[in-house]
This record gives C-alpha cells, sequence and structure tokens, in this order.
C-alpha cells in the first residue's frame, strides 16, 4: 500500500479525529493551568479606586494617602468627597473601594474597607493603611464597614455557584445535542430553558438553604442562575451550528479560559491584569458574578449593565441558532450527521 493510500486510509479511519482531540486536550490543559495561573496566582494592584473625605479635614491625611499610593506601587486611584455620607454613597455604589477620613472620637485617620468588594483588595489595603500609620506615627484604624458573610469568609461562595452555572449550562446543551438529538430547534430553546430554571434552583438551594454558607435573595439569585445557565447553554448551541462537533473549542475557550479567570470571583477586578479587568465584564461569566455580588451585598444599588451582558450573549446566540437552524445536527425533519456520532 503506497504512501498516499495509508494517509487516505487514516483520514477515513476514527484515527484522525482521535488524535486531533489527543491534541487539543493537551493544549487545553496547559492553558486552562495557565489561564488561572497568570490571573489568580500573584494578584498585583493596578487601579484601586478609594474616597478620601474633605470635611472634617483629616489631619496627616494627604501624608496618609501619599504612603497609600506608595505602598500600592501608585496603584491608588483618589477621589474626593466634601462628607462622609457622600462617599459612602461612592462605596455602597461600588465607585470606590475605601475610604479614607477623619475618626468621630480621637485622633488619627479611619480607613473604612468594604471586604464585600473584594476580601483581597480588602486585605491588601487594610495591611498597607496599618503599615503607613506605624511607618508614619499616625494611629490609622481599619474598619470594614461591608463585611461578607460568615459562612463565606474569603467571598468565593459566589464565584463558585456562577461557575457551576456556567459549566453545567454548556454541559446540559451537550447532553441535548447527544441523547436528544431529535429535538427541533424551538423544543431545544424550551428544554435549554427548563433545566436552566431547575438548575439554577438546585444550585441556589443547595448554597442557602443546605449548607447554609450563604444568605441569598433567593428569587434574585435564583434567576441570576437561570439566566447564567440558559446564556451558556446556548453559547454553545451557537458554536455547535456554526462548526459541528468542534462547538466544545471555542465554547471552553470563551466561557472557562477566558471568561471564569476574569470575571472578578476569585480575585477582584482591581488585582486582575488590567485587560482581563476589562474583558471580564463583558463575558457571561463576569456578568453573572457581578450581578450576583451586587443582589446579595448591595441591594438597592443595583447595576443594569451585568444582565444586559447576559442578555446580549443569550439574544445573539439564540438569533444565530434560529437562522442557521438547518446547519444545526439536531431536529426530527432531516437526519444530518451529529457530531458526537462523526466523532
Amino acid at each position: 500500500m503506497s504512501l498516499r493510500d495509508r494517509w487516505e486510509a487514516y483520514k477515513d479511519s476514527p484515527f484522525l479525529p482521535a488524535t486531533v482531540l489527543v491534541l487539543i486536550v493537551a493544549a487545553a490543559a496547559g492553558l486552562f493551568a495557565g489561564s488561572y495561573t497568570y490571573a489568580m496566582a500573584d494578584p498585583t494592584p493596578h487601579r484601586i479606586p478609594a474616597a478620601v473625605v474633605s470635611r472634617p479635614e483629616v489631619e496627616g491625611g494627604t501624608a496618609f494617602v501619599a504612603g497609600m499610593g506608595k505602598a500600592l506601587d501608585a496603584s491608588l486611584d483618589v477621589h474626593d468627597y466634601r462628607d462622609l455620607a457622600a462617599a459612602r454613597r461612592a462605596l455602597d455604589e461600588q465607585k470606590v473601594f475605601a475610604i479614607v477620613h477623619a475618626p468621630r472620637d480621637g485622633d488619627g485617620i479611619a480607613l473604612d474597607v468594604a471586604g464585600a468588594s473584594g476580601a483581597s483588595v480588602a486585605e491588601l489595603l487594610g495591611r498597607a493603611g496599618l503599615q503607613v500609620g506605624d511607618e508614619s506615627g499616625v494611629e490609622v484604624t481599619v474598619r470594614d464597614v461591608k463585611p461578607l458573610q460568615e459562612g463565606d469568609p474569603r467571598g468565593l461562595a459566589l464565584f463558585y455557584i456562577s461557575l457551576a452555572a456556567v459549566i453545567m449550562g454548556f454541559l446540559g446543551a451537550i447532553q441535548l445535542s447527544v441523547h436528544a438529538r431529535g429535538l427541533n430547534p424551538a423544543e431545544r430553546i424550551a428544554f435549554t430553558v427548563a433545566y436552566a430554571l431547575l438548575g439554577g434552583f438546585a444550585i441556589a438551594a443547595a448554597v442557602d438553604w443546605w449548607l447554609g454558607a450563604v444568605d441569598l435573595p433567593f428569587t434574585q439569585s435564583w434567576l441570576i442562575l437561570a439566566f447564567t445557565m440558559f446564556t451558556s447553554g446556548m453559547v454553545f448551541t451557537m458554536f455547535n451550528t456554526l462548526m459541528g462537533r468542534w462547538a466544545m473549542i471555542p465554547t471552553w475557550g470563551v466561557m472557562v479560559l477566558l471568561g471564569n479567570p476574569s470575571s472578578g470571583g476569585a480575585v477582584s477586578w482591581p488585582l486582575l491584569p488590567s485587560v482581563l479587568g476589562h474583558i471580564g465584564r463583558w463575558l457571561p461569566p463576569g456578568a453573572s458574578v457581578n450581578a450576583q455580588h451586587t443582589a446579595v451585598y448591595y441591594q438597592g444599588h443595583q447595576f443594569l449593565f451585568p444582565y444586559l451582558v447576559l442578555a446580549a450573549w443569550a439574544l445573539v446566540s439564540c438569533t444565530v441558532f434560529w437562522v442557521w437552524r438547518h446547519r444545526h445536527p439536531g431536529g426530527r425533519a432531516r437526519t444530518p450527521e451529529h457530531a458526537a456520532t462523526a466523532s
């Protein structure tokens, strides 16, 4: 048998896709470890917004803020506020991560941080504040005015439940494509909605009712998780329509390799590499974490942006799937080659 014949036989055998999958899985494993290590192994401050209250004037405040900026490698982004009430509103709206002001009783400087805005950022600011105070001989009082819940002292529970919603969202879509191949487009979307609603409920119930780790605003958190699962599932369905059996590659890249490390759930965005900090807010995992975080810790100061991000991804995915539904490897009206069968 000639070399050409051997190659033709190899191309028609199951060994070619198996070989390609071996290479893809190996590359994905390295990229998976690398993306999380790059984002989380050595968090470094890039820009941390902080409020300085000008009235009443903080004695030694200018020197303290300058020392904080030096201790944080000039990453402190200072905003002046006329009074403490205005600074607190900015903190509640997540415009700043700390407040420097005069203490109500006694001398020195008060530094208010918000653990709910990111435990890592709050710890970094508190440690730097005490260090600068010791070096300058000024008494610094650090207080967490927006603490995390007792069952989640590191603030990771919201990241984990969002991660679960993202991964189970596209895994559910994969299973539908394998085990419910005959679903027509509208039916596929309906069943994606169904498992998203039930899955979101299960995640919220497990974390809140069963484990008691976080006291969730249950209905809102449930619907955010369901919205995340639906969006993730439809993202895979869109790529499956466009790319067939290789749909897992872009889905994994967008949702896991890029989306989860940049979501700000495990490491707050001021400590992420600056590019990731900006990109993450425009991806479904980051939008889910932001929506969940605000719902749990900043009720009354909701942002529309993360919901719009999820809605945009869901709408685009559904539209692409519906317009090119004839290309999707499923449905009862025809018998196209399915990705799983082909592989």
